[in-house]
């Protein structure tokens, strides 16, 4: 199963595609709190910024967006399309 169209511009990479689906194998609560945090972020990116950290990689600028009420786990992204990176437990 791919990662589901949440709007015409949020597009998701390969790796976040095989994190979400084993989310949803294994956690669909989690999943589904994951599913919330990026609609959020294709929905209203700039507020989706302002309520991310920056983070500097070999690639560019990648923003951590907190997960709401399920720490540690962030969603990665990138404000180009925007574009859900990866998702993954970070402190």
């Amino acid at each position: 199963m791919s990662a589901p169209e949440l709007g015409p511009e949020l597009e998701y990479s390969e790796i976040a595609d095989e994190q979400l689906n084993d989310l949803e194998a294994t956690d669909v609560s989690l999943y589904n709190a994951v599913l919330a945090a990026c609609e959020l972020i294709g929905r209203n990116p700039s507020l989706a910024q302002s309520m991310s950290a920056a983070v500097q990689t070999d690639s560019g600028i990648v923003f951590r967006f907190p997960v709401p009420d399920r720490y540690p786990h962030k969603v990665f992204w990138s404000s180009v399309g925007p574009r859900i990176e990866a998702v993954f437990p970070y402190k």
